[in-house]
């Protein structure tokens, strides 16, 4: 089905693309201002989730970050949604980790989503680090 793009998309995935990080819903609601209403960001993400666009990610209190997909739209692109994220304890920042993992599972079972979120200190915040 072919989705008609709006100005409200076009800012929620500008600000996305642009970010060096995943954002949660405030944090989107902040850099767009008055350009887009609480409700209209939240469709926008969920409908950006199905399509692909953008992945999300939730920490342990249950907040969701959104990072977009850089090439997922390039044919043959093999990036997968279902990754590990690493949260900054002093900054905030989430960041996708790209690093494979492997979680060994029983016999027969197959992983069809994967959310998993790891906090400590990211590079510029961790005690020592100047």
């Amino acid at each position: 089905m072919k989705r008609r793009n709006t100005q409200a998309q076009a800012a929620v995935l500008q600000v996305l693309k642009s970010s060096d990080r995943a954002l949660s819903h405030e944090q989107l609601q902040a850099e767009l201002g008055t350009k887009v209403d609480r409700a209209t960001i939240y469709r926008v993400l969920n409908r950006f989730c199905e399509d692909g666009l953008v992945h999300k990610a939730m920490d342990d209190d249950g907040k969701q970050y959104f990072a977009y997909c850089a090439g997922c739209d390039k044919p043959n692109n093999k990036h997968s949604h279902n990754h590990f994220h690493f949260k900054c304890r002093q900054c905030g920042k989430v960041e996708c980790l790209q690093h494979k993992m492997h979680i060994p599972l029983p016999a027969g079972y197959v992983v069809t989503d994967f959310n998993g979120m790891i906090s400590g200190y990211c590079n510029r915040c961790a005690p020592g680090e100047a």
